[in-house]
């Protein structure tokens, strides 16, 4: 066992460890362009409709549409969506539910990845582990029944696998999980924003 190291043992389960360390590459790219999305994607629901409806009522939609395609966030396009339509309330809120899915699923956009990754990382790992066992029963059979320094080399093939493939998936499944409910959480502050604004619009017009 002397001299036995981890590159030794990352060494001997290298084809299945490089898959492993493809996917985490993978894993951080998807997690950091998530990330600066949402980033963006942050804003004050209310504040920003609130916005929209004084200068709905000031200079009318056409002024409150110019506002929100002038201003880059995905709460703006949603409601920018709603000001085009020139429909009675049921028109308005099929449009507002439409944009609402529209701008959700390009924040989704590859997520799913991380879902896949968190899913096949702990099999490929396992498959690592697989074999190092069918390598660790083999040196057996080659030394007719040696001691633990001979299935050594095997064992420890197994069990780097395993772990590195646990160390890929969990930070995937955290990440895809902490991403869709953030998304539904925005979904929901622009599903109630647009509904405010519907409520102005479909007032406004049945005043005039």
């Amino acid at each position: 066992m002397e001299g036995f190291t981890l590159w030794e043992m990352i060494s001997r389960g290298w084809p299945v460890l490089s898959v492993l360390f493809i996917m985490s590459i993978a894993s951080i790219t998807i997690m950091v362009d998530r990330v600066q999305m949402l980033r963006k994607a942050r804003v004050d629901a209310r504040a920003f409709v609130q916005q929209v409806l004084d200068l709905h009522e000031r200079r009318g939609r056409a002024g409150a549409l110019t506002y929100c395609e002038q201003t880059a966030v995905p709460i703006a396009r949603v409601m920018a969506d709603v000001l085009r339509e020139r429909g009675g309330r049921e028109d308005l809120e099929r449009n507002l539910a439409r944009a609402i899915r529209h701008v959700g699923h390009k924040l989704e956009e590859r997520i799913p990845y991380l879902g896949s990754i968190a899913g096949t990382a702990p099999f490929v790992g396992l498959l690592g582990t697989v074999g190092g066992i069918i390598r660790a029963f083999r040196d057996i059979a080659r030394t007719s029944g040696g001691g633990p320094e001979v299935v050594s080399a095997g064992i420890a093939e197994a069990l780097v696998t395993t772990s590195f493939g646990l160390i890929v998936a969990i930070p995937a499944v955290m990440a895809y999980n902490y991403f869709s409910s953030s998304i539904r959480r925005l979904e929901t502050e622009w599903e109630l924003a647009g509904s405010y604004l519907v409520d102005a619009i479909v007032e406004d017009e049945g005043a005039a």
